[in-house]
């Protein structure tokens, strides 16, 4: 879909964006997730210099008790109509002054968190949407306008409207979702909520069905704002059950908070697009193939980029035999209609929750001396995708492979799965029983027992009751912290971690006693398949990774012809044990958060299991310098530029899966402090 000339100019009569200093107005740094910044003020001759400027406190600490252990700062704040915004991982929003860090308000929803929920509470982020000639453009679909003086004189039409819009209360807004599913929009002046939205500032997202418990279904990263809607994805809790709530895609006016369109991935009548890749009954009961990750949208084409779970549930896939396409996908819809343009599958018939966790990249590639507008999407198993963002197609050559066969009686798996030519795979799939890691020949003994008595085929061996090894664990390779691309130079910048699961298939008939037997272990019932499941992180008896050193890694990629440019440890086990650094050397640990890179020639990340933000030369991966924080920064950094100074700015408040330090705070950085 293709908006051709009078969509270029319905965003030249638009206006130009005012000539402000380098901001960070959305979720990642721009629409479509570049994680790129023009700000240039640090550079790796000065970073050494960098001091904390500023600290806020959402006072969690003091105020939630033991919530806090079960709660993940995530957020990436925004700066926008000259505030910075803050989520915490209660929903709890603050407005900041950018050079002070000072609270200008701050509205809490009242998030019941009383509930444990399946990812914990999150907000990984807000977005900011301003009533402005562009949003009465909006309303116009280029598609039918006639003429350009037709469109012109719809311009007229409704500039009077604008004027009065422009005065009135929410005129710009800061849209939330919450961990109890809730879409809230509020006045970004004021942090009150705006009344002439949904249900006096919110829209209720009600589940496609009746929850096993109150907190099955959440939200838990940012919505999107394009074209006059705002769209939501939603997180569900894994392995419940085979008919799990429906992962629906849904739209509303960002004005008055009405439905405009929804989008489920599961195709659920057989004339639905993608219906011949289910068959039997699957499609009708299967749930799940949601969007919990970031969407990231093309403005000037309308697509907006949907990077979709795996169907329900995870590890036994006999129920829904097929690819189940639109699901393990990144699914380009229309804006306006919520139509798919394009789908491309990253995992067929998915049994190993590789689905996709990062936020699709937008940007113009050179690959092979030709230039495409592209979409780059980093995955967990450690590949990198690069399609052509207007039709799907790749840009850098897929090729099927064949895989593992023999999954459990009644699994019917695909016999290929798709492999880019080009960037290598960034993490490691294959481990023999001799490549265990331990500090001790005891330690290490018993991960290479583990490993031996596993099913371990390689990447895609399928789940079993003897214990398969899943490599990269379902964490990753990539996670929800996406890439970076400089576009000026054609680098995308990746992290990455390593570390395995053990996924043992449990039959029916046993499942109660072992979930009896396993009070502390993962656990999952799988209702309506034959088998429930658990799933175990391969540690060793000192908690360390069986698989070998680096645990994570970061990765620049030369996109002109796929060649990773370097690679180096990320992050060190300082924080979970002191000196082992020491002890062990440079292994990296497994992160959560992702990088940022900017015209100052430098990649910012926090993500590792310690408590640093980092700063590395982007030409050649060496780390300059290391800002100590208060606590787990396993959040993806923001910078800017506000009033002739450069900040670079993280949330250090901790993540409860990963087990870091707790704190509510976020920190800026800035030279000469």
């Amino acid at each position: 879909m293709r908006w051709g000339a009078a969509g270029a100019i319905l965003l030249a009569l638009a206006g130009t964006a005012e000539a402000n200093e380098p901001g960070w107005p959305f979720y990642g740094g721009d629409a479509g997730g570049q994680r790129y910044s023009a700000a240039a003020e640090i550079t790796p001759a000065n970073v050494a210099g960098l001091k904390p400027a500023w600290r806020f406190s959402t006072h969690d600490l003091a105020t939630k008790g033991e919530a806090v252990t079960h709660a993940s700062f995530e957020d990436t704040p925004i700066l926008a109509d000259g505030k910075l915004y803050v989520c915490s991982p209660f929903n709890e929003v603050s407005a900041l002054d950018p050079g002070t860090g000072r609270e200008i308000w701050r509205f809490d929803p009242k998030v019941d968190f009383s509930h444990r929920y399946p990812n914990e509470l999150v907000c990984r982020g807000v977005a900011y949407w301003r009533q402005s000639k562009f949003y009465a453009l909006e309303m116009i679909d280029p598609r039918k306008a006639a003429s350009v003086s037709e469109i012109k004189a719809s311009v007229s039409a409704i500039d009077a409207r604008l004027r009065k819009m422009a005065t009135a209360a929410c005129s710009s807004r800061i849209f939330m979702v919450t961990n109890d599913r809730r879409l809230i929009a509020l006045d970004a002046k004021t942090g009150t909520p705006c009344a002439g939205f949904g249900d006096r500032g919110t829209v209720h997202l009600t589940p496609s069905k009746k929850m096993l418990y109150p907190t099955e279904v959440q939200n838990t990263s940012a919505p999107v704002v394009t074209h006059g809607v705002v769209i939501v994805g939603s997180s569900i809790g894994d392995n419940s059950r085979v008919d799990e709530p429906r992962g629906t895609v849904r739209a509303f006016d960002a004005f008055t908070g009405k439905p405009v369109w929804t989008f489920d991935p599961v195709p659920r009548s057989p004339s639905a697009p993608n219906a011949a890749s289910w068959t039997g009954q699957g499609a009708s009961v299967t749930g799940a193939a949601n969007v919990w990750a970031p969407i990231s949208v093309d403005e000037a084409r309308g697509l907006v980029y949907l990077p979709t779970t795996s169907p329900s549930p995870d590890f036994f896939g006999g129920t829904r035999p097929g690819d189940n396409r639109y699901a393990d996908s990144v699914v380009a819809v229309d804006a306006l209609t919520g139509r798919v343009a394009w789908s491309f599958q990253v995992t067929h018939h998915d049994v190993w929750d590789y689905d996709i966790p990062a936020e699709p990249t937008l940007g113009l590639v050179t690959y092979k001396g030709k230039t495409a507008p592209a979409l780059i999407q980093a995955t967990k198993q450690g590949f990198v995708f690069t399609l052509d963002r207007t039709t799907g197609a790749p840009l850098i050559p897929v090729e099927e492979r064949r895989v593992p066969q023999g999954g459990a009686p009644g699994e019917q798996l695909s016999p290929t799965q798709p492999f880019p030519i080009a960037p290598k795979q960034l993490s490691p799939s294959r481990i023999k029983p001799e490549d265990a890691y331990g500090l001790t020949f005891w330690d290490r003994g018993v991960c290479r027992d583990m490993i031996a008595k596993a099913r371990n085929e390689g990447m895609y061996t399928p789940p079993s009751t003897k214990g398969t090894i899943i490599y990269p664990f379902t964490g990753g390779g990539s996670n929800w912290g996406g890439m970076a691309f400089d576009e000026q130079h054609d680098i995308a910048y990746v992290n990455t971690s390593s570390a395995m699961h053990l996924v043992t298939l449990i039959p029916r008939a046993d499942f109660a006693r072992v979930k009896a037997a396993n009070p502390k272990k993962e656990v999952a019932a799988q209702d309506g398949a034959p088998y429930g499941m658990i799933r175990d992180t391969m540690l060793s008896p000192l908690g360390m990774p069986c698989n070998p050193p680096p645990w994570g890694q970061l990765h620049a990629i030369d996109m002109h012809d796929g060649h990773v440019l370097w690679e180096v440890p990320l992050g060190t086990t300082e924080d979970m044990a002191p000196f082992s650094e020491y002890l062990l050397g440079k292994t990296g640990t497994p992160n959560f958060g992702g990088p940022i890179v900017t015209a100052g020639g430098l990649v910012f990340i926090g993500a590792a299991m310690d408590n640093y933000l980092r700063a590395f030369d982007a030409k050649s991966g060496g780390e300059l310098w290391r800002g100590r924080l208060p606590a787990g920064g396993q959040a993806t950094p923001m910078t800017y530029v506000w009033r002739g100074k450069q900040y670079v700015v993280i949330a250090a408040g901790g993540h409860s899966k990963a087990n870091t330090k707790r704190g509510d705070e976020v920190m800026a950085f800035a030279l000469g402090h």
